[in-house]
C-alpha cells in the first residue's frame, strides 16, 4: 500500500509539474505564431512526438523517484530545482521568447537531473541511470532545438538577449 502510495504522488506530481508548464507556456505550440515562425532545427520531431517523450521520461522518472526518494535535504533540495526548472521554462521559451536563459534553464536541468544519481546508494546506481537516461538524452536535444535558433539569429544577438533579459541592462 505504501508503494501504490509513492506511485501515485509522484505520478501526480511529474504530471502536474507537465500540465503547469504547459498552462504557463500561454497555449499550444502549435498555435503560437512565434514558434511556428521559429526557425528551428531540421531535426525538430514532428509536434506528437514531444506529448510520447515526456510521457515516457515522466513515467520512468515516477518509477526512479519510488526507487530512490529520500527525505534528505539534498534529494529534496534536487526534487524542488528539478520541478522549479522543468516548469518554469515553459513560459521562459514560449511566451517570452527568451532563448539564451532558455539554454541556461536546460542545461541547469541537465545537471539537477544528473545529480540525483549521486545521491542514490551505490547498488540501485545502474538501474538509475537506465531509469534517468532517456531523461538526459532528451535534454541534449532539447538543448539542440533550443539552442538552434540561437545560432541562427547569431551569437552576438544571443549574448545581448542573454545579458538584456538576465540582467536588464539593455
Amino acid at each position: 500500500m505504501k508503494q501504490l502510495l509513492k506511485i501515485i504522488v509522484f505520478l501526480v506530481l511529474n504530471f502536474g509539474a507537465l500540465a503547469l508548464g504547459s498552462y504557463l507556456m500561454g497555449g499550444s505550440p502549435a498555435t503560437n505564431t512565434w514558434y511556428i515562425e521559429l526557425k528551428r532545427a531540421p531535426w525538430t520531431p514532428p509536434g506528437y512526438f514531444f506529448g510520447l517523450a515526456w510521457t515516457t521520461i515522466m513515467i520512468l522518472f515516477t518509477v526512479f523517484l519510488v526507487k530512490n526518494f529520500s527525505w534528505n535535504k539534498s534529494f529534496i533540495a534536487l526534487l524542488i530545482a528539478h520541478y522549479v526548472l522543468n516548469i518554469g521554462w515553459n513560459p521562459i521559451f514560449f511566451r517570452w521568447h527568451l532563448l539564451g536563459l532558455g539554454c541556461i534553464v536546460i542545461a541547469l536541468l541537465f545537471v539537477t537531473v544528473f545529480s540525483f544519481l549521486f545521491l542514490v546508494e551505490k547498488s540501485k546506481r545502474t538501474s538509475s541511470i537506465l531509469l534517468l537516461l532517456p531523461y538526459l538524452l532528451w535534454l541534449c536535444v532539447a538543448f539542440s532545438l533550443n539552442l538552434y535558433p540561437l545560432i541562427q539569429i547569431g551569437l552576438l544577438l544571443f549574448l545581448r538577449n542573454l545579458f538584456k533579459n538576465i540582467f536588464f541592462l539593455f
